[in-house]
This record gives C-alpha cells, sequence and structure tokens, in this order.
C-alpha cells in the first residue's frame, strides 16, 4: 500500500484566476514551466492557445499541468454557454500573454479579434501583462517598438524579453522572461 506525502507549500495565489495566452514562438514550452508554477502557487489555470502555438507545444501538457480543458476555438464553447471570450474573461484575476510574438502584439495593439486569444484580450477588463519573444532584429524594428507603446499606453504591462541566446542562433535581446520572472510580476499585480 502507497501513503501519499503531503507537502505544504505556500500558495499566495489561492483562490485567484489566471488566463494564460500563448502563442506561436519557440518559447511556448517555457509556458508550460510558468503554467505548472502557477498552479503550485495555489492559482486556477486556463489556458488559450492560438493555431501556431499548437504546433509548438500541445493542448494536452497544459490540460495535465492546469486540470482543465484547451478551449479548441471561438465557436467551440467547454465551460460557458455565452462563449469562451465572455466565460473566461469573467473568471480571471488576470490575464497573461506568454509568449507574445511579434504577430500577437500588432494585432493587440491593433484592436483585432480574429482568434480567442485577441478577443479575450477586449473582452477582459482586469490586468494584463504581456510577455514577448522574438528574433532581436524584430524585437528591435520601430514597428514593433511603436505597437509596445501603444499597448502601454493602453495600460498593458509589458514584461520586458531578456538577452542572451536566441533560437534563431543569434545572441540578443528578444528571449522570453524566465516563468520565474513572470510569476513574480503576476503576483505583484495580483497583490494590488
Amino acid at each position: 500500500m502507497t501513503r501519499k506525502r503531503e507537502v505544504a507549500v505556500a500558495q499566495p495565489l489561492k483562490g485567484r484566476e489566471v488566463l494564460l495566452g500563448v502563442t506561436g514562438g519557440i518559447a511556448a514550452y517555457k509556458v508550460a514551466d510558468l503554467a505548472s508554477k502557477l498552479v503550485q502557487a495555489g492559482a486556477g489555470v486556463s489556458v488559450v492557445m492560438t493555431r501556431s502555438a499548437r504546433r509548438f507545444v500541445g493542448p494536452t501538457t497544459f490540460e495535465a499541468l492546469t486540470g482543465r480543458p484547451v478551449p479548441r476555438g471561438m465557436f467551440a464553447p467547454v465551460e460557458h454557454f455565452f462563449g469562451e471570450h465572455i466565460g473566461l474573461a469573467q473568471r480571471a484575476n488576470a490575464f497573461v500573454i506568454a509568449p507574445a510574438t511579434a504577430n500577437c502584439l500588432a494585432r493587440l495593439a491593433h484592436g483585432l479579434a480574429d482568434d480567442l486569444l485577441t478577443t479575450l484580450a477586449l473582452s477582459f477588463t482586469g490586468p494584463v501583462l504581456v510577455a514577448p519573444a522574438m528574433n532581436c532584429e524584430m524585437w528591435d524594428k520601430p514597428t514593433v517598438r511603436r505597437n509596445v507603446a501603444q499597448l502601454q499606453a493602453d495600460g498593458i504591462e509589458i514584461i520586458p524579453p531578456g538577452e542572451g541566446w536566441l533560437s534563431c542562433r543569434q545572441v540578443g535581446a528578444g528571449r522570453m522572461a524566465e516563468p520565474a520572472e513572470i510569476l513574480e510580476r503576476i503576483q505583484r499585480v495580483l497583490a494590488k
């Protein structure tokens, strides 16, 4: 007979709901670690993925880590009668988008709502945190900088990318912030 061993773990996010949006960048694999850290901190976590994100990490990974289904699209309700974009937005205390690709930043900055993630961004009324990740040359483009500035002007908190080795074999700014740093920022925002 096997006995479960209970370990006392501090849960600073107990009772809080985090909506986690995942876009299609190589850093999506790091978001699985973030989802796990959020759950361990006591948060309820719902994950929404873009079609491109599913090419990097499968929904099954996030379903196993969060214990919740990952919606398959805007018009395939899983839990909410009025649609996932309404139900998920109403349930969450914070919305975190990581990694946020250049494409995602542009869509958010211009108010486009062409998938579940961007529609949620428009219907969600709480704090939004965005962790960009992309090639260093993309990150330095004036258009990307303008989109980031617009998002900040709109009240979205940007968690800037770090510098280092990128998957494109270059070294520079563009690495998504580490999951522990993103977790700390979420805790700080939800403590307000």
